[in-house]
C-alpha cells in the first residue's frame, strides 16, 4: 500500500463490485483489507486503491432452527461469535486474532484447533456474496444446508486471499453450543512420546475438539486435550488422553483452564518477531519433522495440530539463521511427504525470504488460468497469492 493509495469503504455489496469495475477499467491495482490481522500473509506490495470491508457488517439472517447463518463479510468474527452464543449456538471455527473479519477469516482459510473434530471453513461455509472486478456481484450456494447445485464457488474462494474476488457475505451451518468442556494436560520428555499419544487418542472414536502438541525445545514436550460435547462422552475423551498418554511414558492431569492454555498457542501467527513457518504434513511424519525442527538455531516454540497435520514453527534469531531455518523445513516437509511456507516473517525480510516456495505448485496452471478469468487486467492483490 503506498502512502497515496486512495481508500474505498463500500457500505453494500452493490458498492464494492462498482468500485472494483471502477479501478479495474483504469487499471489501478486493489488491495483489500478487513481488520488488518492477514496483512502479514504472502507478498504484500504497494497498491493504487485500498478497498475496506469493514462497512460491510452485520447478521444478515440468522435462522436458529435451520443452523444456518449468513453475515456481512467486515464483521468481526468476535461480534457472530457472541450473537450466535446468546442463541445457544456457535460456528465451530476457532480462527487465531480475536479481531478478524469474517471476510479475512474465509478468504484466508484461517482456522485453528477444531479442524479435524469440526471441520475446516470450506466445511462450514455454504453461502457466499462476491463482488467481482466486472462489476457484478456473484451468488454461490445459499442460506440452506441443502443447497449445493452447481459448480462449489465458495471453495474456489476460502484460501484466494482476495486475488478472484471481494467476499461480501458468507453463510455458515452453525450447531448448537456442547454442554461441556473440559481439558486435560499430559507432559513428556520426548517429542516421539507425544506425538505418540497423540496419534493414539487420534485413532480412537474420542475425536477431541483440540489435540495440540507443544514445546519450546527438547526436554518437556505437552500434549493438550479439549473435549466437547456430552458430559459421559467428554469424560470418556479424557481418560482415553490421559490412558494414552501414560501408556507412552507421559504424565497426565485435568486443565480446569484448557483455554487459556490453547490461545497463545492458537495466536502464534500474530508473533511479530521472527519468522514463523507453516507446514503440512501427514500425520506420521509430524514426529520426525519436529525432531529437525527442534535443532534449528533460534528456535522459540513448535505447535502441531497433532490431528490435522498442522505444524507452526516459530524461529528468532538473527536474518541469516532465520533464512537457514526457514529453507531448511520447507525441505524437510517436502521430504516429509507435505508442503510448507513462510507464514510470517519481518518486513526486512520481505524479499530475502518468500512467502512461497519456489518449487512446482500443484494446480499452478489451473490457478493461473481462473485468475486471468475472474480478473483478466491483473488489478485484485498483485502478487499476494501463489500465482501472480
Amino acid at each position: 500500500m503506498s502512502a497515496a493509495a486512495q481508500r474505498v469503504r463500500p457500505n453494500d455489496p452493490r458498492e464494492c463490485a462498482e468500485a472494483l469495475a471502477s479501478a479495474s477499467a483504469s487499471r489501478r491495482s486493489i488491495r483489500v483489507r478487513g481488520a488488518g490481522t492477514k496483512d502479514y500473509l504472502g507478498l504484500r506490495t504497494p497498491t493504487d486503491v485500498v478497498l475496506e470491508t469493514t462497512g460491510l457488517r452485520g447478521i444478515v439472517a440468522h435462522v436458529p432452527a435451520d443452523l444456518t447463518v449468513t453475515v456481512a463479510a467486515g464483521t468481526p468474527f468476535a461480534e457472530l461469535r457472541t450473537a450466535l452464543a446468546a442463541a445457544g449456538q456457535f460456528l465451530p471455527l476457532d480462527p487465531p486474532h480475536a479481531e478478524a473479519t469474517i471476510g479475512g477469516v474465509v478468504a484466508a482459510n484461517s482456522t485453528g484447533f477444531w479442524r479435524a473434530r469440526y471441520g475446516g471453513v470450506r466445511d462450514q461455509l455454504i453461502g457466499t456474496a462476491t463482488a467481482l472486478v466486472d462489476g457484478t456481484v456473484a451468488h454461490a450456494g445459499g442460506r440452506v444446508v441443502k443447497n449445493v447445485a452447481g459448480y462449489d464457488l465458495n471453495k474456489l474462494l476460502v484460501g484466494s486471499l482476495g486475488t478472484l474476488g471481494v467476499i461480501t457475505e458468507c453463510t455458515f451451518k452453525v450447531l448448537p453450543l456442547p454442554r461441556t468442556s473440559a481439558g486435560l494436560r499430559a507432559s513428556f520428555r520426548r517429542g516421539a512420546d507425544a506425538f505418540a499419544a497423540a496419534d493414539a487418542v487420534a485413532r480412537t472414536p474420542a475425536r477431541p475438539a483440540a489435540l495440540v502438541v507443544d514445546t519450546t525445545g527438547r526436554d518437556v514436550w505437552l500434549l493438550h486435550v479439549l473435549a466437547q460435547g456430552e458430559p459421559s462422552a467428554v469424560e470418556r475423551t479424557l481418560v482415553i488422553a490421559s490412558d494414552a498418554a501414560v501408556a507412552s511414558g507421559g504424565t497426565a492431569q485435568r486443565d480446569a483452564d484448557i483455554d487459556a492454555a490453547l490461545d497463545p498457542l492458537r495466536e502464534l501467527p500474530a508473533t511479530r518477531r521472527g519468522v514463523l513457518i507453516r507446514a503440512s504434513l501427514p500425520i506420521a511424519a509430524q514426529r520426525a519433522f519436529a525432531d529437525i525442527a527442534t535443532r534449528l538455531t533460534g528456535l522459540r516454540r513448535l505447535v502441531a495440530d497433532a490431528a490435522s497435520g498442522i505444524v507452526r514453527v516459530h524461529v528468532q534469531s538473527d536474518e541469516s539463521s532465520e533464512i537457514a531455518a526457514a529453507d531448511t523445513l520447507i525441505a524437510a516437509a517436502r521430504v516429509c511427504g507435505g508442503s510448507a511456507h513462510v507464514e510470517r516473517r519481518p518486513e526486512s525480510m520481505r524479499t530475502s525470504a518468500a512467502a512461497w516456495s519456489d518449487a512446482d505448485v500443484p494446480g499452478a496452471f489451473l490457478m493461473k488460468r481462473l485468475k486471468d478469468g475472474f480478473d483478466p487486467n491483473g488489478v485484485l492483490e498483485p502478487g499476494r497469492g501463489v500465482v501472480a
